[in-house]
């Protein structure tokens, strides 16, 4: 199979995506004909030379580095299909693209809606489930009218850190209904990107004025004494045959994130080694064991996923209660990260997950293409 994998992109998350695709390209390449594609940070698309895949197969440690090379500029042709990417001098083919790139422009429905236009099945969520679930407010509300619990929350807009008064009415809103301490986070950003803890009022305010550069909404949340907790779940929630299950929706054995720092910021998730300990399977009761996988896979069918996410939950520690935290639909397939060491403990090995991923992405798609466009 023609296998485009893409990677890199402007967004924060740019060299975390180089690892994971680095780990992708190992896990498909023996099967399949890869075409590398790299997005600079500048957000320009170039097609990579073969002798890059070589080196990050012949070294299990390595990540892609992007040529950016304009003779090798690579443009997408909307209704094209198998031939959608495109350089000056040649058509690229492709069956299949796994789109390896995480939070902004990555995962946000931006080019999924490009993949879409472009007829050609892709690896993961659908343009409307990846843009929803990057919209952590949007993601609490929809999940609240379907009665899966949420962290207490207030969403701050631009317009309101624009109006004084009205700054000052949700500042003082979040301090008296949520009290300290406080979690803020940009609503749109992924990896922990722009997210702090406030103890008080000053540390609210900057870290506020921080979450604004890096989107329009930010979120403050309640902070609660919690355990961190997260589920992989594969599967086409809408489309999947009662007889396939390689479409069938399915969460994995759920795992720990035991945090070293403050909590899970970027710099525990990616830059140091000792920053979390990842504990598969979590230490939970069988019974919370089961309520976290259904939950998974009722939050994953109600967003309308495809393909795979990570459902990322809080165990309150004096109650035991469980509170959805955030989904995340490309999740990370660094050396560390959960979610394929989740699938891995429940006996599916990264070659056949990459696999299942690609499968899955096929299927979705020839279910799409019966559906009637026009009159």
């Amino acid at each position: 199979m023609n296998i485009t994998l893409i990677y890199g992109g402007k967004s924060g998350e740019h060299e975390i995506s180089l690892i994971s695709a680095a780990a992708i390209a190992r896990g498909l390449s023996k099967n399949n004909k890869l075409t590398l594609i790299g997005i600079s940070k500048q957000g320009k698309w170039f097609l990579q030379d073969d002798s890059e895949l070589e080196r990050i197969i012949s070294d299990s440690t390595a990540s892609f580095k992007i040529t950016e090379d304009e003779g090798k500029a690579v443009f997408v042709i909307p209704g094209a299909g198998k031939k959608c990417f495109r350089t000056i001098n040649a058509s690229l083919e492709t069956d299949v693209v796994f789109p390896a790139l995480h939070g902004t422009n990555g995962e946000d429905g931006t080019i999924q809606g490009l993949l879409e236009m472009a007829e050609i099945p892709f690896v993961g969520c659908t343009t409307m489930s990846s843009a929803l679930t990057m919209d952590k407010e949007k993601t609490k509300q929809v999940l609240q009218s379907a009665n899966i619990p949420v962290v207490p929350y207030i969403c701050m807009k631009r317009s309101d850190l624009n109006d004084s008064h009205r700054y000052d009415e949700v500042f003082q809103r979040c301090i008296d209904e949520l009290g300290f301490p406080l979690f803020i986070k940009p609503c749109c950003a992924g990896s922990s990107n722009g997210a702090n803890k406030a103890t008080n009022k000053k540390e609210l305010s900057f870290y506020l004025m921080e979450a604004f550069c890096w989107d329009d909404k930010v979120l403050i949340e309640k902070s609660i004494n919690a355990r961190e907790i997260e589920c992989s779940v594969t599967g086409n929630s809408t489309t999947a045959h009662a007889d396939n299950a390689e479409e069938a929706v399915k969460a994995y054995i759920p795992g720990e994130i035991i945090p070293t720092h403050t909590f899970y910021d970027f710099d525990a998730k990616y830059n140091d080694p000792n920053g979390a300990a990842l504990k598969i399977p979590a230490d939970l009761s069988t019974d919370l064991i089961e309520t976290v996988r259904s939950t998974a896979v009722k939050a994953y069918k109600t967003l309308d996923c495809a393909g795979l996410s990570r459902v990322d939950f809080f165990v309150e520690k004096d109650t035991g209660k469980l509170y959805f935290n955030e989904i995340n639909t490309m999740p990370g397939f660094t050396q560390i990260s959960m979610f394929p060491k989740m699938c891995e403990k429940a006996g599916v090995q990264f070659e056949e997950l990459t696999e299942l991923l690609v499968k899955e992405a096929v299927l979705r798609f020839g279910t799409k293409t019966k559906l009637t466009t026009s009159r």
